[in-house]
């Protein structure tokens, strides 16, 4: 099914590069966006002047998560699709106690979209056949692990099985898929040399930028049958 114009578009973490560039694709196109922002950068003023919702949370806790969920519902009734956006990629360090790392993965990549998809799902229901979606990003990492980002790893692949348990759970009205990137973007503080390194680890040898993303989540909103899958866009780094 196409993108329904009166039926806004959730993405949370939308203030930052791949969720920033999704909003103002489909701001481009006159889709209403509702965003949700934990730091407000000056990106969240210009997505606000281009009419789209910026809503402050934090999904550190599951209060905050469930008070976004309220603000929303509190806008609108009715949503066309969530992407799972927000992320945080904390490392097991001496700096941090493990069960710190472990609880605040766990937090971000797991409960967040969890309680979300419950909160959310009698806005999604109701507008017919694959009318609606449901994504989430989670990592080429579910599939061969990190050892240096191990919570990281474990909680994104709890993501990527509760995208086959959702799909289960609300079709056929709502499609529920999962993008598993690598590397799309780099930073501006990256060197050369990082950004050397980098590359040489996919066969492609390239960091694609946003608009790789843009174009499968268009498919995905698009499709009116496919769900309950993960697709890699790691320029086939796994098999490196």
């Amino acid at each position: 099914m196409g993108k329904s114009p009166d039926r806004p578009i959730l993405i949370t973490g939308g203030g930052r590069r791949i969720g920033l560039a999704l909003a103002h694709h489909f701001l481009a196109q006159q889709h209403p966006v509702i965003v949700s922002y934990r730091t407000r950068y000056p990106a969240i003023d210009v997505l606000e002047e281009a009419g789209g919702v910026c809503i402050e949370a934090d999904f550190c806790t599951d209060e905050g998560i469930l008070a976004f969920a309220d603000e929303v519902k509190r806008r609108t009734t009715s949503l066309r699709a969530v992407l799972h956006n927000a992320s945080a990629w904390l490392a097991e360090s001496p700096a941090h106690a493990p069960q710190d790392v472990l609880s605040a993965m766990l937090q971000i990549h797991v409960h967040a979209p969890y309680l979300l998809n419950y909160a959310f799902e009698p806005l999604l229901r109701g507008s017919g056949h694959a009318a609606s979606d449901i994504i989430h990003f989670t990592d080429y990492v579910v599939e061969r692990g990190s050892d240096k980002h191990i919570a990281y790893a474990a909680s994104k692949a709890a993501l990527d099985n509760m995208t086959r348990s959702f799909a289960k759970k609300m079709a056929p009205e709502v499609k529920v898929n999962a993008i598993a990137p690598s590397l799309i973007l780099f930073n501006e503080g990256d060197d050369a040399a990082y950004r050397q390194k980098a590359l040489s680890k996919s066969l492609m040898k390239i960091a694609p930028g946003e608009k790789e993303i843009i174009d499968l989540v268009d498919y995905l909103l698009t499709s009116c049958y496919v769900t309950g899958r993960s697709f890699g866009v790691d320029g086939g780094r796994p098999l490196r």
